[in-house]
């Protein structure tokens, strides 16, 4: 899977730095060139400062899964390095920024490796770390605009959108693409053996991810309460509602918003506020991820029982669980099937009852017992 139109590259970043930004840019600038183009945000459930990596498909046939081959990788993040030199397929390249040195023991026979001092480039133009940090993503996407022949005319059209209304960060964040373009055309030669042509296989599509559409569609669907606690990967489903109900859930006339979203102390709180508005008649959800769904149990008990409607949107990470839990996973045992649930009760006047010969409802395995000793085979 390489050549024209028909490749695969792969960013490697730390959480935090503002990568996401920059990993929208180039796929909204590819997608506007009228290419196929899928994008998968990989990070494992981390804390800011630890690994993650952002998958690009270009498919002028639109394939969108998930490629088994990557033909570049940006290798950003010095803690990933050797994780990063083994992604790239035989006769593919690896980017890395050469403000650190690659270790001489990573470096691989069947791969070109390039160097360009992003984080060098970005203390030499700007001030501030702050500023530094984010720009150097501004930089690697003016390098793979050159290394790819990503069209620089809708680059920039990209950023006067995105940045029209706030000029210092607009002029920043253009000198920043120029940086890392105009060093890459100069020290390597560009473009790469794979890379884009204009096409027209876009036409009549939208570029959207899925929290943002779960966004859209709430508004669609009438929801006017949102409550949440930030966590990946959920938090940017509520930051796309919160725009969309700026743009139609407020009053025309009289300025008026329609609809509350509060974010909470806490998943357990959101969950709460939700159900809370669901009483008073409200359209209302929450979103989170595998922890923060965890830590609702009670609640969305009492909204089971009580029959109060809520939307609970659970976005889940990929990959294995927590690191730091799978320790504590390698001593649990679940409850044998016959464990997992009390027995259906006829007898009257105990449990809550569905109108059904007074059946009981049966206990969910969550409130199970879960044995602690070690594994055991299953003639045990």
């Amino acid at each position: 899977m390489n050549g024209i139109n028909d490749f695969a590259f792969k960013i490697g970043t730390v959480n935090g730095t503002g990568s996401a930004s920059a990993n929208g840019l180039l796929m909204q600038a590819i997608f506007r060139m009228g290419i196929p183009v899928s994008g998968k945000n990989i990070f494992p459930s981390n804390i800011q400062g630890l690994p993650t990596w952002y998958e690009i498909r270009v498919s002028k046939d639109g394939y969108m899964a998930r490629p088994g081959d990557v033909d570049l990788v940006v290798a950003l993040n010095p803690a990933t390095y050797a994780q990063d030199v083994a992604t790239v397929r035989p006769g593919g390249y690896l980017l890395y920024d050469s403000s650190w040195p690659l270790p001489r023991e990573l470096e691989r026979e069947g791969i070109t490796i390039l160097g360009i001092p992003f984080g060098r480039l970005c203390v030499e133009a700007f001030e501030g770390d702050r500023e530094r940090t984010l720009l150097r993503n501004i930089a690697y996407t003016g390098a793979l605009a050159a290394l790819l022949d990503i069209d620089m005319e809708i680059v920039d059209g990209l950023l006067n959108q995105t940045y029209g209304k706030k000029p210092k960060l607009l002029a920043s964040n253009h000198k920043a693409i120029r940086l890392g373009a105009d060093h890459a055309r100069q020290h390597v030669s560009c473009p790469l053996p794979f890379r884009l042509e204009k096409m027209d296989a876009t036409g009549g599509s939208i570029l959207i991810d899925g929290n943002t559409a779960c966004a859209l569609g709430a508004v669609y669907a009438g929801a006017t309460v949102g409550a949440w606690y930030p966590i990946t990967p959920a938090t940017s489903l509520m930051e796309a509602f919160k725009g969309f109900c700026e743009r139609y859930r407020v009053d025309r006339e009289t300025g008026e918003r329609r609809y509350a979203i509060l974010q909470a102390e806490d998943e357990l709180a959101a969950a709460g506020i939700v159900i809370g508005a669901g009483w008073a008649g409200a359209r209302s959800f929450t979103n989170t991820s595998g922890p923060g769904i965890s830590l609702m149990q009670e609640f969305l008990g009492l909204a089971y029982y009580t029959d109060i409607p809520a939307v609970f949107f659970d976005i889940q990470r990929c990959g294995h669980p927590h690191a730091a839990g799978r320790p504590a996973l390698a001593g649990l045992r679940l409850a044998r099937r016959h464990e997992a649930s009390d027995p259906v009760s006829r007898r009257p006047g105990r449990g809550l009852r569905d109108g059904r010969a007074g059946l009981r409802p049966r206990r969910p395995l969550a409130d199970a017992r879960i044995r602690g000793d070690r594994p055991r085979h299953r003639h045990e």
